[in-house]
């Protein structure tokens, strides 16, 4: 078993507007991307969310860019009260775990 983080160039997060959080894991090239794009599925990252797997929106591949995009549910709308990252810029840490 190996970890995404060890061979990923980027893993990042970003609103998605005010309801959705958006992760991009971008690869170094075609290899990389190959090898690791079809262990990423909505099992793996409702179970790392602790979410419903239909609160994963979608797992979009890319492979122009070596890229996978994936969207989910906002626990908390951006903003709103209790939220604590209005920019979704620190909800990537639970895809350090994520394993191919």
């Amino acid at each position: 078993m190996r970890y995404v983080k060890d061979v990923a160039s980027v893993i990042r997060s970003k609103n998605a507007g005010p309801y959705e959080l958006t992760f991009d894991l971008m690869f170094p090239d075609e290899h990389t991307y190959e090898q690791v794009r079809h262990s990423i599925t909505k099992e793996k990252i409702a179970a790392l969310y602790k979410i419903p797997e239909q609160d994963v929106l979608s797992i979009i591949h890319f492979a122009p860019a070596h890229a996978v995009k994936i969207t989910i549910v906002r626990p908390r709308a951006s903003g709103d009260l209790g939220e604590t990252d209005v920019y979704g810029a620190q909800q990537h840490a639970p895809l350090l775990e994520l394993t191919y």
